[in-house]
């Protein structure tokens, strides 16, 4: 058997394994069918009503899913949304108090809990899940036992005490106050100021009497007439009663009154509800990052055409990888327009806008070079978005999709230039690696020594050239040519703009933090990365089997950087991570 056809059996294997995947990937995440009151209440007009928190506006949905992630984890409660989540907890507090509802990630800290709750009430309760789901009942948490746990726990700054900051921080938001109190869907009135108010200001009682006393209430001193404060205080309580009576049409009827007061009480400075309602539809679709299936359709017969030159494969390759980008882009776009600047300012945003990025130095390629070798710039693409918007998909709470303020420091056009060209060249890495491990499969079975001569400049000159250039390095016999050159190409292009993000990187800190290197594990680690690629191109200088070695440090570069952005950046604390 020649080595093309042991490669094509690989890849076709590999095309099916994809496609399983894909399979598999359609049940993963699934939310539980929701049931009874849930299935019953529609909450929908609420949802796209505007709530200000953090010195933004958002929308009701996306609010209360960052609420509920905060609360529950990123998978929230089963069965309910998270705005129906997020009044439940409010307005029935009595009826989840024993539920477990908070969610405890660190897993030595959950250990510690469970002895804690063990020692306190002579056995764990029935907890025994809590070890592998992390999930808790509040009332637990509010033992003396588990109290002396979290204080110590917490003094412990390095290790544990975020984590037990992000449990008590749960059990604030759990409480009527911290939620009634965070909840501000209270527009200021037109000559009242800018403030928003909460939703304990409209349902205090007191307040309410002031109202409609005349007297300096806390909301009539904001300029909200009485009879738009009774309106909105009846349209509220109804439907508080309506979710504690499990009445779905009552709760239904006053959430949808509820939403159109809120909206007349100010229309001047009240978003679009336009905008409020593409923000509520993009967290209640996973925030899109199901494209991820699109992609893998685009590289199953993007694989087929690289072994069989199948010309239907081809042309459906194309058409579902520019499918995939083109909902890629929309999905930026749409976080961008709700967001108001260019996402790329937490770890959920760097990696699907960097993966945006690779596919559009992946479409310029293609325009360069055509034929075959674009098309292996396209796979190369295709398979690194593949696994960004994959990764979102399953790992939410790594990659958190909620959306938050940029800090004003990274409002400067030198640490802009620097941050997107970084994360530019990453994924770029990750695509050279895409090709190398294929020219690595190539040599695993029987494949020959080739390798592009010219270097992948020179080769993307060759291939943009006419018809029997093209022809001369997509031949069968240089397939490893043609996969090497592909390497080559961006591993040049990752060379220089690594370098380039690096450099301006240290422009910025010298100007910023009065010096240009600190020895920051990111910035330690972006220069090794870029170390290994010192070494690729020496040892491209001077070994024999240059297609090899190429290939092998290309795919260790990449793991450098992954470890970079990943490891460095979810796990150690630094003045660059998300630690």
């Amino acid at each position: 058997m020649t080595p093309h056809r042991r490669f094509t059996i690989v890849v076709s294997l590999v095309a099916a394994g994809l496609a399983a995947m894909g399979v598999a990937g359609v049940n993963h995440r699934r939310d539980v069918a929701s049931s009874g009151f849930a299935a019953e209440v529609d909450l929908s007009g609420l949802e796209s009503v505007a709530v200000y928190t953090d010195g933004r506006v958002k929308s009701f949905s996306s609010f209360a899913n960052e609420v509920i992630d905060a609360i529950s984890g990123p998978k929230g409660h089963e069965g309910h949304s998270s705005v129906l989540m997020y009044l439940e907890l409010m307005m029935r507090p009595e009826a989840w108090s024993h539920e477990p509802v908070i969610y405890v990630k660190n897993v030595i800290l959950r250990a510690d809990i469970l002895a804690a709750v063990g020692d306190r009430h002579g056995d764990t309760g029935g907890l025994d899940a809590f070890l592998e789901t992390g999930m808790i009942a509040p009332h637990l948490l509010a033992e003396p036992t588990v109290e002396a746990v979290l204080d110590v726990r917490g003094d412990d700054l390095i290790r544990s005490a975020r984590f037990v900051n992000q449990v008590r921080y749960a059990v604030y938001s759990t409480g009527v106050v911290g939620l009634s109190e965070g909840l501000r869907m209270l527009p200021p009135a037109p000559d009242g100021g800018e403030r928003w108010s909460s939703m304990l200001d409209l349902s205090r009682p007191s307040a309410i009497r002031q109202g409609f006393d005349d007297s300096a209430g806390a909301l009539v001193s904001r300029g909200l007439p009485a009879e738009t404060i009774a309106e909105l205080s009846g349209a509220w309580l109804a439907l508080a009663d309506g979710i504690a009576d499990r009445d779905a049409p009552a709760a239904t009827a006053a959430s949808t009154a509820l939403a159109g007061l809120l909206r007349a009480v100010n229309p001047g400075i009240y978003p679009a509800e336009r905008r409020l309602q593409l923000e509520s539809f993009y967290f209640r679709s996973y925030n899109l990052t199901w494209i991820w299936m699109v992609y893998l359709l685009a590289c199953m017969p993007l694989l087929l055409d690289l072994v069989y030159q199948w010309r239907p494969a081809r042309w459906l390759g194309i058409g579902l990888f520019l499918t995939a980008f083109g909902l890629h882009g929309w999905a930026l776009g749409l976080r961008w327009y709700i967001s108001g600047r260019w996402p790329n300012s937490n770890m959920f945003e760097a990696v699907t806008t960097a993966a945006w990025m690779g596919g559009v130095a992946a479409l310029v390629l293609v325009f360069v070079a055509r034929g075959l070798l674009g098309r292996l710039f396209m796979l190369t693409s295709a398979a690194a978005s593949m696994v960004a918007f994959l990764c979102a998909y399953s790992f939410p709470a790594e990659l958190n999709p909620n959306i938050s303020n940029m800090m004003p420091v990274l409002n400067d056009y030198l640490l802009y230039i620097h941050t997107n060209l970084i994360i530019w060249s990453y994924v770029i890495i990750f695509m050279a690696a895409v090709s190398a491990s294929l020219y690595l499969l190539w040599r695993a079975v029987g494949g020959d020594r080739s390798y592009v001569k010219m270097g992948g400049a020179g080769m993307l000159a060759l291939g943009s050239g006419g018809a029997s250039e093209r022809h001369e390095i997509e031949a069968d016999t240089n397939l490893g040519t043609v996969l090497d050159g592909v390497t080559m190409v961006m591993m040049e292009l990752s060379f220089v703009m690594l370098w380039t993000g690096i450099v301006l990187g240290a422009l910025w800190a010298d100007h910023s933090w009065g010096r240009p290197w600190g020895w920051d594990p990111k910035e330690v680690f972006a220069l090794n990365t870029f170390i290994v690629f010192v070494v690729l191109v020496h040892t491209r200088w001077k070994t024999r089997d240059k297609g090899l070695w190429t290939a092998a440090l290309a795919v260790v570069g990449a793991g450098v950087m992954l470890f970079n952005w990943i490891v460095i950046n979810l796990k150690i604390s630094g003045l660059h991570s998300y630690a």
